[in-house]
């Protein structure tokens, strides 16, 4: 079905003939066609965009118009996330899409609403049992999952115990062939039940680890004053949001062999190249202004939640911070267990000052290093004293590994000060 055309008379080959002027509810009617190419002083017109740029800015528009994201590279990701849902079965990842917030009222359930009445296919699996969601899922027709409210699933231990079975499905779902095993039917043989959907998950708080780690992850705010948007109302509003979806399905439907075989450069690697991958390529086949607002939305917006990392995973905050007490000590070789201890025990943005009783201790130093194979050991120091301590080298590879620094390249292991025999590396 066509969207409905004004009463214009038709375009003829006659020059003289022009149609009336287009009237636009609320502003003055302009002319239909632009003046005379010829005329001097005009500018030429904009060209068109192409089929999928206009698609996906119409989607960004919508979506605006109903909720405050939190910036415009989380706007662009959200798009580009409903989008591709229309074409899951070519991927080899499915993203999750994580709408998170410190509180109530920040836009999540907003947003998630926006995001239901235009994705492929959605699935609400509000109190529905893991169960019941893999067998709704296909492998040639995947459903989007939507899960509103997720904290109350997983926001406390016992919480997250009884609902052990739906985070599995979730993580198995982000990769192609990870099916999950039940046994059914009246013989009670284990049959294979496909598990590789999208998912859309909204809640208070950051949702477990396993989950964020394959996610774009929307951080929402509580809109500020003045920060307007329209009201959602269901009955009126879903018939525009169903229009752009059958849109986006009728644009991306002939381009699956395209887009199975695309394989995008990307400004991320590893878990976050998976998960960014198929908005990417959505991007691509987009064309536009949209590749280079997904791959700065993409960089941006993995290395926010790296930071995230860096400030949550104690592990990895250890290594940051380490690294700081060297820089601040003018990058000695080695440096005494007890002059680190007391950098990281006096920084007062640090969690290291009430990490015990009497703050962290080199026990607890030793826990924290132990899973990256570095320990402390009796080190001469250069002034020939002789004390417990860790040489700068030592920590080279888990930083380049684990916490590197924009810009930086990992830097080559060298001799260092020298440990004492009969001590640990």
């Amino acid at each position: 079905m066509t969207d409905a055309q004004p009463n214009t008379p038709s375009l003829r080959d006659d020059a003289t003939m022009s149609p009336p002027p287009a009237h636009i509810p609320g502003q003055l009617a302009i002319p239909a066609t632009a003046p005379a190419a010829d005329s001097p002083g005009d500018a030429p017109s904009p060209a068109p965009l192409p089929t999928g740029a206009q698609i996906l800015a119409d989607l960004r528009a919508q979506i605006k118009r109903y909720v405050v994201m939190p910036s415009e590279e989380a706007l662009t990701a959200v798009t580009l996330w409903v989008a591709a849902t229309h074409l899951q079965p070519a991927w080899q990842h499915a993203p999750r899409l994580a709408v998170v917030g410190p509180a109530k009222r920040c836009g999540k359930s907003r947003l998630l609403d926006v995001v239901t009445e235009t994705v492929h296919n959605h699935l609400i699996t509000v109190n529905a049992s893991p169960a019941a969601i893999f067998r709704s899922i296909t492998d040639e027709d995947p459903p989007t999952l939507l899960v509103d409210e997720a904290d109350t699933l997983f926001g406390t231990a016992k919480a997250a115990e009884k609902n052990e079975d739906l985070r599995g499905l979730l993580n198995a779902g982000h990769q192609r062939n990870r099916p999950t095993l039940r046994v059914s039917g009246p013989e009670h043989k284990p049959q294979a039940f496909p598990t590789f959907a999208m998912a859309a998950l909204a809640g208070i708080g950051d949702l477990p680890d396993t989950i964020m780690d394959r996610s774009v992850v929307i951080r929402m705010r509580r809109r500020r004053p003045g920060e307007t948007v329209a009201a959602f109302r269901t009955g009126r509003d879903t018939p525009a949001l169903h229009a752009i979806r059958a849109r986006l399905a009728a644009w991306l439907r002939p381009l699956y062999a395209q887009a199975m075989d695309m394989e995008p450069a990307l400004p991320v690697e590893d878990r976050a190249a998976d998960t960014w991958e198929p908005l990417v390529i959505i991007a691509d086949l987009a064309g536009g202004e949209w590749p280079a607002l997904a791959r700065t939305a993409c960089s941006t917006m993995t290395d926010y939640e790296a930071g995230q990392d860096e400030e949550g995973g104690l592990r990895t905050r250890i290594l940051v911070d380490i690294r700081r007490a060297f820089a601040a000590e003018a990058e000695p070789a080695v440096l005494r267990t007890s002059r680190l201890l007391e950098y990281l025990n006096a920084d007062k943005e640090a969690p290291w000052a009430e990490y015990g009783a009497n703050g962290l201790t080199p026990r607890g130093l030793q826990l924290l290093l132990k899973d990256y194979g570095i320990s402390s050991a009796n080190r001469r120091f250069p002034d020939g004293t002789q004390a417990k301590g860790f040489a700068r080298n030592q920590f080279l590879d888990a930083w380049a590994r684990y916490c590197p620094e924009p810009g930086t390249r990992a830097e080559p292991a060298q001799t260092v000060a020298e440990t004492l025999p009969g001590t640990g590396a």
